[in-house]
């Protein structure tokens, strides 16, 4: 039986203005609230603050989508890990497959996205997943490795330890598919024990690790039954409070 406390973490991606964003906040501190499981809502940059606030002495954790690994600069248009930590948030998304996608982030980026964090006291949710094209050619595994190898390098035990993964197929992010319960548990006690060969059996225990692809309520008890999952980061599902609600719930009741 693990130690290790699940948490829900909602990637609000590019919705919600403020009010919509404090509204949402305001809704799911009635809902959300406990001890049994860690909840991180990530909203927009511009709504950070003032949803920071709206969750003050909840439990709930607020996070960012993204980051850049400098302190400061003449970098237009980006946030800095100082920044980030300024506003009260916790924790930081870094490498999620749409900004590997769409903004060409590769792996050595997301590592010294990674290192930034930590250097600041924030908590990285370091994201790894396959495309569809990937895993047809069944090299899942290989991509997992090479993702996750290079965004842990350099790296102690103590800081791998505190830190979120979340395992995400690209092909199941917002598609409505979903890993079967048996294919996320495959790849993330794969996650699990690589990290057990680059940092040791401590690291690789206390790691958690979440799942993220089109979770729902309906499928989240079957998701959490898994033994190396921690969690999942939720995206579309994370947008309602009743739904992202509906998720917690069945972690509890899991």
């Amino acid at each position: 039986m693990t130690s290790r406390k699940p948490i829900i973490a909602g990637n609000w991606k590019m919705h919600k203005t403020v009010p919509e964003a404090v509204a949402f906040a305001q809704g799911i501190k009635k809902l959300a609230a406990g001890p049994d499981v860690e909840v991180v809502v990530c909203p927009p940059f511009t709504a950070l603050v003032p949803v920071v606030k709206a969750l003050d002495d909840t439990g709930i954790a607020t996070g960012a989508q993204d980051v850049y690994w400098r302190d400061k600069g003449a970098f237009t248009g980006e946030i800095s890990p100082l920044m980030l930590k300024d506003t009260g948030c916790r924790y930081v998304i870094i490498g999620h497959s749409e900004r590997r996608q769409f903004f060409g982030e590769a792996d050595e980026k997301v590592n010294l996205k990674v290192k930034a964090v930590l250097s600041h006291g924030l908590i990285p949710i370091m994201c790894v997943g396959e495309t569809l094209a990937e895993r047809e050619a069944g090299v899942t595994k290989k991509v997992v490795r090479t993702q996750t190898e290079a965004g842990l390098s350099g790296l102690t035990r103590e800081q791998v330890a505190g830190m979120v993964v979340a395992y995400e197929p690209v092909w199941a992010i917002g598609t409505g598919k979903t890993a079967s319960d048996e294919d996320a548990q495959e790849v993330i006690g794969f996650i699990r024990n690589l990290v057990k060969d680059l940092h040791g059996e401590g690291a690789a225990q206390q790691l958690r690790i979440l799942y993220g692809g089109s979770v729902k309520p309906e499928n989240t008890a079957g998701l959490m039954a898994q033994p190396d999952l921690d969690g999942a980061l939720v995206g579309g599902a994370s947008l309602e409070v009743e739904s992202f609600a509906g998720i917690i719930k069945a972690v509890i009741g899991g």
